[in-house]
């Protein structure tokens, strides 16, 4: 018996959204991506999936169905998600955390070895024809500091440790007396990050986007780095400030900087990012693997299973904190 009202916040002709027919048995699901295709279910709905629907329609049809008991939003990042009336209200938001992870850390890994090993380099040198010997770095003994040390920051360390690199880590929460994490050497806690920085050959920026994490890593952050420090943001652009960080790349104070996120997406024609040699540009795909929309959609459809069944729901949000 169908008992729960479900929308879903899409294109219809989104491919992965056949994959719901496996919940026809228990949910109503309803798909559109305008308020008006909600407007004769939204008053008995209970569950929200916010697949690709904007912040915009997310808060209207929040605010059409006053029964809404969870939501759930494909997306880790969550600053398209949030808004004051679903923070203060008693719904439940979940996210995907975790669901795209593995493929950000193997970026991260790839990153590292991109400029450790001069790959830009022998590109350019194989295009024009050159042979030009040159040495390249050990990573082995190397260290990643990563700040914010969540579920992409884990994957992260797994990874880097694999291949010898010594991992330190910036948390928000710092482990209790008598706590610790194999992969980390030291956990610092979030005001702590200036004691990290000066230590790490690699800036590895995990951290979700909120009122404290905005600019995080600033002119005071990129003046204690090394010169031969390379930051990797794999969290969201605007956690770095980019003017600071292109003044940083520019004048050689850093050694580089590979990107996945930017302040603007799609990042502008013209940008000056786009002209530095020493910054390695992802347009915001370093987790698209080829099913990666299919397991975000299977993550949804177990999370449903819990949600029907009453058992506790997996990366439940805190809202006021943002992640």
């Amino acid at each position: 018996m169908k008992t729960t009202t479900m929308l879903v916040l899409s294109d219809p002709r989104e491919p992965q959204l056949s994959m719901l027919a496996a919940l026809s048995d228990h949910a109503n699901v309803v798909i559109g991506n305008s308020a008006e295709a909600f407007a004769e279910v939204a008053l008995d709905a209970a569950i929200i999936l916010n697949w690709s629907g904007s912040l915009g329609l997310l808060r209207d049809v929040f605010r059409m169905s006053p029964h809404l008991r969870w939501m759930h939003s494909r997306a880790a990042g969550l600053e398209q998600t949030l808004f004051p009336e679903l923070v203060t209200s008693n719904v439940i938001l979940t996210n995907g955390s975790g669901v795209f992870s593995p493929s950000l850390g193997e970026f991260v890994l790839g990153a590292i070895l991109y400029f450790a090993k001069g790959f830009r380099r022998m590109i350019r040198n194989q295009m024009a024809g050159l042979w030009d010997p040159f040495d390249v770095v050990s990573i082995s003994g190397e260290t990643v500091g990563i700040i914010g040390y969540g579920d992409i920051g884990h994957a992260v360390a797994a990874r880097v440790k694999a291949v010898g690199l010594k991992v330190l880590a910036v948390k928000r929460h710092p482990f209790q007396t008598g706590e610790a994490d194999p992969l980390v050497e030291q956990i610092y806690g979030s005001n702590e990050r200036m004691k990290m920085l000066p230590g790490c050959d690699y800036v590895v920026v995990a951290a979700p986007l909120n009122d404290e994490t905005r600019g995080l890593i600033g002119e005071a952050e990129f003046a204690a780095m090394k010169p031969t420090a390379v930051v990797i943001n794999v969290g969201r652009g605007p956690v770095i400030d980019e003017s600071a960080m292109i003044s940083a790349l520019s004048e050689g104070r850093i050694k580089g900087a590979a990107l996945d996120v930017f302040d603007q997406e799609p990042l502008p024609k013209g940008h000056p990012l786009y002209a530095l040699e020493n910054v390695l540009l992802s347009p915001h795909c370093a987790d698209h693997t080829p099913d990666w929309l299919d397991n975000a959609m299977r993550f949804f459809i177990a999370q449903f299973e819990r949600f029907r069944s009453g058992e506790p729901l997996l990366n439940v949000v805190d809202k006021k904190l943002g992640y």
